[in-house]
């Protein structure tokens, strides 16, 4: 397997395991906001931003790989020579973004349907609620930028 190859699979996996994350956030969120809309439809607003907090971690894995492949010349240049350890560097890089984006994607869904589920009974209580969930999202901040600082230290 050449360098090139081991880092595109790093990229490739770090934008699937983010995404993946995400969805299965987003997801989680939207069958509570379901539920809780489906009887208080005024309350909207509030359940789409609450909704819409796990889907960062995808946005992120995707920034991930797309950092990966300019740097190896895949966007916008001529692909790098690279030697299998310096692929293996890059997907090394990746995997902070790729885990975390996995695993905090899930977790701040689960944390935003229980703030949706809060909102529901206190509709006042939404800023609360965003302020749990977006704790989560601290942890895949701080993996975008491991996986930032390993890419260009490369």
């Amino acid at each position: 397997m050449s360098g090139i190859a081991i880092a595109i699979f790093g990229a490739t996996l770090c934008a699937l395991l983010g995404g993946t994350g995400s969805a299965i956030g987003v997801m989680a969120a939207g069958r509570a906001a379901a539920g809780v809309t489906s009887e208080k439809p005024e309350l909207f607003g509030k359940m789409l931003v609450l909704q819409a907090l796990p889907g960062t971690q995808g946005i992120y894995g995707f920034l991930i790989a797309v950092l990966v492949m300019v740097n190896v010349g895949l966007l916008g240049g001529t692909p790098a020579d690279l030697t299998v350890a310096e692929g293996w560097a890059y997907f090394f890089a990746t995997l902070p973004m790729a885990i975390v984006g996995l695993t905090s994607g899930v977790a701040q869904g689960l944390t935003a349907a229980s703030a949706i589920h809060m909102t529901g009974k206190q509709p006042d209580a939404s800023g609360k609620g965003i302020t749990m969930t977006a704790l989560v999202e601290t942890y895949a901040i701080l993996a975008l930028l491991t996986s930032i600082l390993l890419i260009f230290s490369l």
